[in-house]
């Protein structure tokens, strides 16, 4: 164990303490699930950036920068839980173990954001459908996307760097697979300053409480809309459409409330397993649970292959024109 004033230098992430044949186990299914997750996410983004009428509308430029932050938040844990998996090394420098926990709250946070955006987007297409196309432009879509990272990476800087200047003097064995704030203050020697703490809870109860009614305000209202003015027939639509938005909301605030709002102290590998829910289940679900029923996609996806089947037959066309015009 290395010090430098009094402080630990590195960090051993404890992980899943497994056998041998368990520990491959996880390793072979997150890594095919990571490789899936990562397809379906950039899958997402190609059809949107190329599809000029999916580029447009305010809900698909929504949907491929959300696929785009899901690839930044799989990717700030899941490669060095694989490599720990893989090469049973579990140490981590103290400055990489604390950049990971900031760039793991602040997409956390920007997630937040970002899901209270699509809300919003809902909220104006469906309560407010004759201004929606004047308030939702592209515009607007790109300033809320911009605030949201911005947001989303302001709000932590404080109480991280006020954490990380406590002393770390005794064990430095995180049991976890990830920096995280709980493991991490479990280390720390008394007395802790009140500061961190407090800053800490905080910024957590102003980013996911806020969010959280921002996004039930929103539903809320989109469903009384939907049962006092709508058809049978679009109710039906637009609640299937509703229905799978808060599906992800769901899959994204249920394990982050069974962490953090669990009064007491929580169990290490139940606390383990409900991470791996929102870092690597959730972010392989949300791509199938939004396309899922979409026709939208569906049919953007049939576009591009067709130009991609076009774009190959002129191709081999002009391959047989030359080799056509050489015999001659």
């Amino acid at each position: 164990m290395q010090f430098t004033n009094g402080t630990v230098q590195e960090f051993i992430l404890l992980g899943f303490e497994v056998g041998k044949l368990q520990r491959l186990l996880i390793l072979t299914f997150f890594t095919l699930l990571y490789m899936l997750t990562m397809a379906e996410n950039f899958t997402i983004i190609i059809l949107v950036v190329l599809d000029t009428h999916l580029a447009r509308l305010p809900m698909y430029i929504f949907l491929s920068n959300f696929s785009w932050l899901e690839i930044c938040y799989l990717n700030t844990n899941i490669p060095q839980m694989l490599l720990d998996l893989a090469l049973s090394n579990k140490i981590i420098s103290f400055s990489s173990c604390f950049l990971q926990f900031y760039i793991f709250c602040s997409l956390g946070s920007t997630e937040c954001f970002f899901l209270s955006s699509m809300a919003l987007d809902r909220y104006l297409a469906i309560c407010h459908p004759l201004r929606y196309p004047q308030i939702m432009s592209p515009n607007f879509c790109y300033v809320l996307i911009t605030a949201s990272w911005v947001l989303g990476f302001l709000v932590y800087i404080v109480p991280i760097t006020l954490i990380s200047k406590l002393s770390f003097c005794g064990p430095n064995v995180i049991d976890h697979f990830l920096c995280d704030h709980g493991p991490i203050m479990a280390l720390a020697c008394p007395p802790i300053p009140k500061a961190p703490i407090i800053s800490q809870i905080f910024v957590d109860a102003v980013v996911v409480l806020s969010n959280i009614m921002f996004v039930v305000l929103s539903y809320s209202s989109v469903i009384v809309t939907l049962m006092k003015n709508s058809s049978k027939g679009n109710r039906v639509k637009s609640f299937s459409t509703i229905s799978l938005h808060l599906l992800v909301v769901t899959l994204f605030y249920g394990p982050l409330a069974g962490i953090y709002m669990k009064p007491g102290e929580a169990d290490p590998n139940v606390t383990k397993i409900v991470t791996l829910c929102y870092t690597a289940i959730t972010p392989f679900l949300n791509p199938m649970i939004y396309c899922l029923r979409n026709d939208q996609m569906n049919e953007a996806f049939l576009r591009l292959w067709r130009r991609k089947a076009v774009f190959l037959k002129c191709k081999i066309d002009r391959v047989k024109k030359r080799k056509g015009t050489g015999n001659i």
